[in-house]
């Protein structure tokens, strides 16, 4: 009796044992499934996303791709061959390290890149540049480029110059600085470029020094198409004088530090170049005789005098006396501080920005009593303007704010702009919520580069003045 018991007890648990192995597998293997569909469930989600994206045009993904930063728009050109492809076609601006190993790569790029129209060739001074075969291989490639800039590639001739201008007949801005190439090379660009609009040249190395230099311009094509020319650092800057006086359609001359006599030359720009409407001179040797003769521009609307110690009060007059659309002007009377009172009183009624001007009260008061427009003025540095000044100017012009660097350590919230190296006192306007008088903010952009060129030229005079005109104030008022 008890062996037949003891049997049936072992029976029992050996059938409750594989019930619960059989379970335990059961269990594993329905988890295993559920597990795979889970899988085949998010495979045909992906399939079913690849799929959508495939449907979709290829000048939609290449909008995507334009509004993307270039480091997503490399890496989404790697994911297959349809993106990369798009997106080599949809890329307009393209700037290439411009070395010598560059020339064997060019077919391959620009195979890929075959739409851009803005192409920057920047090469390190250290290394040796592209040359004229290089160059004439990119124009080949890119024939409708609107835009070029060339740095530092110094292995470039003439020639290479005339084969990229023939090709390239719609550019319309060309920028060089530090290459070698000359007269003939500029000349063929402005002669084979019809759409030529923007010319930006600077230390161009190979334009020769001297009576013997080759005149540059006017340029058969490009002679009626310049609106802008930027000269920078030229030995020879007077070689362009027949460029400037040739674009009949010119609007924008700024010229900076380029030698020689300008004075001889304004005069031919004013009676031929009637549209000029923006001058920038910065260190270069002009006086009272150029600026007489740019007054004659009736169209200007700006004008920079930086560091021109020849200019006086009677150009500046001149200039302010004939020049009635004049609504920016922008003065650095250097070390000579020859443009003062006179000017200012001159100019009071046309003019935005003053920089380094040594004025006192007088001149202040000129300025307050011609300029009935004006809201605010900020005096920094100037040992002329006295507190009596401005306490006049408070009491005559309640509207008017006024903010006095006195050089002191005062308290730097009462500064324009709350910098604490802005040592100055804000008078605000008395009268200023009865009359309305919208508040203009000074604008902080480049304020630490400011500071550091107000500490190197501690014992000049600036002013800064702000003039909201009759046109505009009437202009914001009836939108």
């Amino acid at each position: 009796m008890g062996q037949s018991v003891s049997t049936a007890k072992l029976t029992s648990r050996r059938d409750c044992n594989r019930s619960q192995r059989s379970k335990s597998k059961s269990t594993a293997l329905i988890g295993q499934m559920q597990a795979e569909e889970a899988e085949e469930v998010e495979r045909n989600s992906i399939d079913g996303l690849s799929d959508i994206i495939s449907v979709l045009p290829d000048e939609c993904l290449a909008c995507i791709f334009q509004s993307l930063t270039p480091g997503d728009r490399k890496r989404c050109s790697l994911v297959c061959r349809r993106w990369l492809r798009i997106e080599g076609q949809s890329r307009h601006r393209l700037s290439l390290n411009a070395q010598s190993d560059l020339h064997p790569h060019i077919p391959s790029i620009f195979s890929r890149f075959d739409a851009v129209t803005k192409l920057a060739l920047k090469c390190d001074r250290r290394s040796v540049s592209i040359g004229d075969e290089a160059l004439a291989q990119i124009s080949e490639h890119c024939r409708n480029l609107t835009r070029l800039k060339l740095r530092a590639c110094r292995d470039l001739t003439d020639a290479g110059m005339l084969a990229f201008a023939k090709n390239c007949k719609c550019l319309k801005k060309l920028s060089c600085g530090s290459c070698t190439f000359g007269a003939k090379g500029m000349n063929a660009v402005l002669d084979y470029c019809p759409a030529l609009e923007e010319l930006s040249v600077k230390r161009l190395r190979g334009i020769t020094d001297g009576a013997a230099a080759e005149p540059i311009g006017p340029g058969v094509a490009a002679a009626a198409s310049l609106k802008s020319i930027c000269l920078k650092e030229l030995y020879n800057g007077q070689c362009f004088g027949p460029l400037i006086v040739g674009a009949k359609n010119l609007r924008s001359l700024k010229l900076f530090r380029c030698s020689g006599d300008w004075d001889k030359l304004f005069p031919l720009i004013v009676d031929r170049v009637t549209g000029i409407v923006e001058i920038h001179m910065e260190r270069i040797q002009v006086s009272d005789i150029g600026l007489t003769a740019i007054s004659n521009c009736l169209n200007l609307e700006i004008l920079h005098l930086v560091k021109t110690p020849e200019c006086t009060n009677v150009g500046l007059g001149s200039v302010a006396e004939k020049c009635r659309l004049l609504r920016k002007l922008h003065i650095d009377g250097w070390k000579a501080n020859r443009i003062g009172d006179q000017g200012l009183i001159a100019v009071a009624k046309f003019c935005l920005i003053y920089y380094m001007l040594p004025v006192s009260d007088h001149g202040m008061e000129a300025l307050a009593s011609g300029c009935p427009n004006l809201v605010k003025v900020k005096v920094k540095k100037c040992r002329g303007v006295t507190s009596e000044g401005v306490e006049w100017l408070r009491t005559n012009r309640g509207s008017l704010v006024i903010n006095l660097d006195t050089g002191e350590q005062l308290d730097a919230s009462a500064s324009d702009g709350g910098g604490a190296q802005d040592n100055g006192v804000e008078f605000p306007p008395m009268v200023a919520s009865q009359i309305g008088a919208p508040s203009i903010a000074s604008s902080s952009t480049g304020r630490s580069t400011s500071h550091k060129l107000l500490g190197l030229l501690s014992g000049m005079s600036l002013v800064a003045c702000t003039l909201r005109r009759f046109g505009n104030s009437n202009g914001s008022s009836q939108s």
